[in-house]
């Protein structure tokens, strides 16, 4: 057997054989380009946007610089997912991610430069930021450009780029070790359907080995603002009624629903914790909820080496809580505010939980798994 270039192949577009055109649901979508591999090096893969549809995003991207190879399956999967998160934002915000999940999200405080919110994100966990795709929601400066070249990033996609910040991407001699990053500029992320009265313009699909297919309403939320987030409550029918007893401080209910729209494009189970705008550990992909919260306090306390670092910071969880144990390992680490669609029979235990540890908590009213 020929030995393969196993480093080559990572860089190498993978040749396939799709048509240009393709017929789906009876609309016609077109093809914008053969793509470097699709999940797996070894996966062609082609990129489609359909005909005639006004208010794309993805499907309108602009390759300012294509890197080595150009656009992956995964890269496209981790600008849908940063732009997912990023178009619940009001303030100048980034994403950084690794694997469709965030390794670290920050939105501006103040008049933050974006430099600094960028390494926020990046620095939330800075060690899975290595080969991610970054994600703006505002025009790139030069001064983040510039931070973004220091270490070694997949790609950038944001609605605008600074004249400095193109001149530092395409500096190929003075950042040779990320000369190969990929450059994309799509239209403002805030057109992109996010909240149930919008209504959705596609539908998600998922299609299965044998060809079978389910489509699906993409997710919409309830939430708009923090006036959305319900103090938690529950009617026990043999205990009686509970209601949360601390209401949340004002910057406690700004985080919330930063982790919140955070946790929207996290891998179910999945929780978010974060503080002063900025995630600090996020848990994803477990198959028990309280799994989810003690990897993600794990990864805070590893971050923050071992010290008792997670006061006065939130955590919002995709699905509700089954047990108190996971708001116990939560408020015993310091967590303050908890956030989570509430509808579990042993919410009176959550609340109850959250009272005794003097926390404060929250209902969504709804549910944000995501099983990408």
């Amino acid at each position: 057997m020929a030995e393969v270039d196993l480093k080559k192949m990572y860089r190498t577009r993978t040749e396939g054989d799709f048509p240009q055109t393709i017929e789906i649901l009876g609309r016609t979508y077109e093809k914008v380009d053969d793509l470097r591999y699709g999940t797996n090096p070894h996966q062609p893969a082609s990129f489609y946007r359909p005909v005639g549809s006004e208010g794309l995003v993805l499907g309108a991207l602009q390759m300012l610089k294509t890197g080595k190879g150009g656009l992956s399956q995964t890269n496209l999967e981790d600008m849908q997912h940063a732009i997912g998160i990023l178009k619940f934002m009001q303030r100048p915000s980034c994403a950084v991610m690794k694997h469709c999940n965030p390794s670290g999200v920050a939105i501006r405080n103040g008049e933050q430069p974006l430099v600094d919110v960028y390494m926020r994100a990046r620095d939330a966990d800075a060690q899975a930021a290595f080969g991610s795709v970054v994600a703006f929601n505002t025009e790139v400066d030069a001064d983040t450009a510039e931070e973004i070249m220091q270490t070694i990033v997949e790609g950038v996609v944001a609605p605008s780029f600074s004249e400095g910040a193109l001149e530092n991407f395409n500096n190929n001699e003075k950042f040779k070790k990320n000369k190969d990053i990929r450059i994309i500029k799509t239209p403002d992320f805030a057109r992109l359907p996010k909240f149930l009265e919008d209504g959705a313009n596609a539908y998600e699909m998922k299609i299965f080995d044998d060809g079978s297919v389910v489509l699906a309403q993409p997710y919409l939320s309830r939430v708009k603002s923090v006036a959305d987030l319900v103090p938690a409550y529950n009617d026990h029918a043999k205990k009686g009624r509970i209601d949360i007893t601390r209401k949340p401080t004002a910057q406690e209910l700004d985080d919330l629903l930063f982790a919140w729209y955070v946790n929207i494009h996290v891998r179910s189970n999945g929780v978010v914790i974060a503080r002063n705008g900025q995630t600090l550990a996020v848990g994803t992909g477990e198959q028990d909820r309280v799994g989810a919260v003690q990897q993600a306090i794990a990864k805070a306390k590893a971050k923050y080496k071992g010290s008792e670092s997670l006061e006065g910071a939130v955590m919002a969880s995709d699905g509700f809580f089954p047990f108190r144990d996971a708001v116990d390992s939560a408020t015993g680490s310091g967590v303050s505010a908890l956030a989570q669609p509430g509808g579990s029979v042993n919410d009176y235990e959550a609340i109850e939980a959250c009272n005794e540890a003097g926390a404060t908590m929250v209902f969504t009213l709804e549910r944000c798994f995501s099983h990408h």
